[in-house]
């Protein structure tokens, strides 16, 4: 006569840890991120709204690209703490070896050459006008000298 075993309830091997059913999107996630977004765009839409130029003081002048700038007129930041370093000459269409889109002209020849970039000042109006930069120096491997300008005044 076999022997019958006392019925065993089977427990599972998983517990659930927590009533509530875990999700990752929250009402509360997603109001931050809609609040988040949304301080992006309008602080977007005001950073786009500000003016680069500043006052002029006389004369005009019509650069090589066709658009009117004025002696004695800066262009561009006054942020005189990042964009310390500063220089003059004449404005040219050009980098050298693939670092800078235009340079400045000095006096003693091609070795005083400043190679220029810019993300804020469009250096293109300048060609041909003798101006002064404030910028920053950027490292260069072939450039004597490469600035990041963020400041430009026309001096003739």
């Amino acid at each position: 006569m076999e022997k019958e075993l006392p019925h065993q309830e089977e427990t599972p091997v998983f517990h659930n840890m927590s009533d509530k059913p875990t999700s990752l999107v929250t009402p509360k996630i997603i109001v931050i991120f809609l609040v988040v977004i949304f301080a992006g765009i309008v602080s977007g839409y005001f950073l786009s709204q500000r003016t680069v130029a500043t006052s002029s003081t006389s004369g005009s002048a019509t650069s090589a690209s066709g658009s009117k700038v004025q002696k004695g007129t800066q262009y561009g930041s006054n942020d005189t703490a990042t964009f310390k370093d500063t220089t003059e000459g004449m404005m040219q269409n050009g980098g050298i070896d693939g670092e800078g889109q235009f340079h400045l002209v000095r006096p003693g020849g091609d070795s005083q050459n400043v190679y220029l970039t810019s993300s804020l000042v469009d250096l293109s109006q300048f060609i041909g006008h003798k101006v002064k930069v404030w910028g920053q120096t950027q490292a260069a491997k072939k450039a004597g000298w490469l600035m990041d300008v963020g400041r430009v005044e026309v001096l003739e």
